[in-house]
């Protein structure tokens, strides 16, 4: 690892420490949520139709020729010529 990463990483964790210790926070006044009067009355949710075609899946043997291929190095190719 090199120093100056140590240095960086040392120099990170100084600062954090002094942060959690410097900074004092102290909650003067308790949290209140606002007064709501809500009417609710029953709802409805949406109806809807829908027509979907169908699918059909299935499987068959399919032969496939493959070519084959031959690759030679420049290495290969001078000790073929040699």
């Amino acid at each position: 690892m090199k120093p100056s990463y140590i240095f960086a990483a040392v120099a990170g964790i100084i600062v954090l420490v002094f942060a959690v210790y410097m900074i004092d926070i102290d909650q003067t006044e308790e949290t209140r949520l606002p007064d709501v009067d809500v009417n609710v009355e029953g709802g409805q949710l949406p109806e809807f139709e829908a027509d979907v075609g169908d699918i059909e899946t299935g499987s068959k043997d399919v032969t496939v020729t493959v070519p084959t291929v031959d690759i030679q190095s420049p290495e290969e190719d001078a000790n073929d010529d040699g």
